[in-house]
């Protein structure tokens, strides 16, 4: 039941994997932020596992304690799918069917998947999404789980002035100050955030070949091996002691996916709906600081760890496709985050929300580049995943088989990006008209 004039809040939990220990735990986390911030809760599990798994799902839900102020909503594929047939015929759009396979498409995208849980939050009437992932947990401290819903709803979508009250430190400009905080967020402890420890144990000369391709144009070598250094591997601070805050233009270095909130952008703008690509989701964390929107940045780092699952041989080729496709939309990418950084403030209106015109105009400008600094990624790539030998060596074969392709589909998946930024205010305004309605 909705009631009137109360804030309602989105905890989405989009998982492709089993996961009901964290259903459980994350499920906690929503009764906390009701209890203690007033806030009607809803937690949303995007489900896109096998029946056998999605049915386990179902028991750890229905298991769930009595959880006063929260709505637990759990959609497999095909309900989610109904709610975007009715969204988009809502919308008007140009493309339907296009734009049905950019938010749904048959293979793994992990800004697809978020880009459902905000249209998914709009039609609740839900303020704000915070979300987790199903391959972390929590920290605990004398006992008891530390959620960073206690930092995100104490935050998220008040005037920076009065947060700033609040907060173990200020790093922002004054003049920022007049702006709503859209968005809080925390890192990660343990395993690395993309899973190539093995790579680093075995060759730390391939790892840092590899890892370095994510470095902007120009980096110098320095500036490379700090980037190496630094990426992948969570929070700096370590555990948790006692609770620090800080207002500021948060680092993108210093978030993960696992552990962030929105207010406001991300009905302003969708992710990148990239298929096969690890980071597609971590788009506002750059778009956020760069358009000098503040946020704050939190010391409540969740706990990452690798499944098995993707550890398997059956999933390891994929997974380092996925990898791959990642270091060549950064050339797209560096180069809108290099306009972004230009624009600054000029990217936000009157009422401080992002100009998606503006932006769709950036990402749109960025498909004309020439793609021969792909193709020496993907040369570096072949030869150091051929040198690490054994199963890495499948990796450097499907790239020599494939690379036009890869070429080919990193472009059109900015193009994709584009197409669904010019889109997402109809869709947005039809999921609002839909209501909780849409989703029966």
């Amino acid at each position: 039941m909705v009631t009137a004039g109360v804030r309602r809040a989105c905890l989405a939990l989009p998982t492709h994997r089993e996961c009901a220990a964290t259903i459980t735990a994350v499920a906690a986390e929503a009764a906390y932020g009701a209890a203690t911030f007033g806030v009607e809760m809803t937690l949303l599990i995007l489900d896109s596992c096998d029946p056998e798994t999605y049915a386990g799902h179902v028991a750890a839900v229905r298991d769930l304690p009595e959880m006063p102020g929260v709505a637990v909503l759990h959609l497999d594929e095909p309900a989610q799918s109904r709610f975007l047939d009715r969204v988009i015929a809502g919308a008007g759009v140009a493309k339907p069917e296009l734009t049905a396979e950019l938010m749904l498409p048959d293979r793994v995208s992990y800004g697809a998947c978020t880009n459902r849980a905000f249209l998914i939050a709009a039609a609740l009437g839900c303020e704000s999404v915070h979300r987790r992932d199903s391959d972390a947990s929590f920290q605990h401290h004398d006992g008891a789980p530390l959620y960073p819903i206690h930092h995100e709803l104490a935050a998220i979508g008040r005037p920076a002035a009065d947060v700033a009250a609040e907060t173990t430190e200020v790093a922002l400009d004054p003049r920022h100050l007049d702006k709503p905080v859209v968005s809080v967020g925390g890192s990660f402890l343990g395993d690395l955030s993309v899973d190539i420890q093995e790579i680093r144990d075995r060759d730390p000369r391939a790892y840092h070949e590899i890892v370095s391709l994510w470095a902007p144009p120009g980096a110098t070598e320095q500036e490379k091996a700090e980037l190496v250094a630094e990426s992948f591997t969570g929070a700096p601070d370590g555990e948790f002691r006692e609770d620090r805050s800080v207002l500021a233009l948060v680092d993108p270095m210093r978030v993960d996916m696992a552990n962030i909130s929105y207010f406001q952008v991300h009905e302003d703008v969708p992710l990148p709906p990239m298929n096969d690509t690890i980071g597609s989701d971590y788009f506002h964390i750059h778009l956020v600081p760069e358009s000098t929107l503040p946020g704050v940045l939190h010391n409540r780092h969740v706990v990452n760890f690798h499944t098995p699952d993707r550890k398997a041989d059956a999933a390891f080729l994929d997974y380092h496709l996925r990898l791959v496709k990642f270091f060549l939309s950064m050339l797209y990418l560096h180069f809108v985050y290099a306009r972004m950084h230009a624009a600054g403030e000029r990217l936000l209106d009157e009422r401080h929300r992002v100009r998606a015109p503006m932006l769709a105009a950036m990402v749109r400008e960025s498909t004309g580049l020439d793609t021969a600094p792909n193709v020496r990624v993907l040369d570096q790539l072949e030869r150091t995943y051929r040198r690490l030998d054994g199963r890495f060596a499948r990796v450097a074969d499907r790239l020599a088989d494939g690379r036009e392709l890869l070429i080919v589909q990193a472009r059109q998946d900015i193009e994709d990006f584009a197409l669904l930024i010019e889109v997402w205010e109809p869709l947005i305004r039809s999921a609002r008209a839909c209501g909780p309605v849409g989703l029966r």
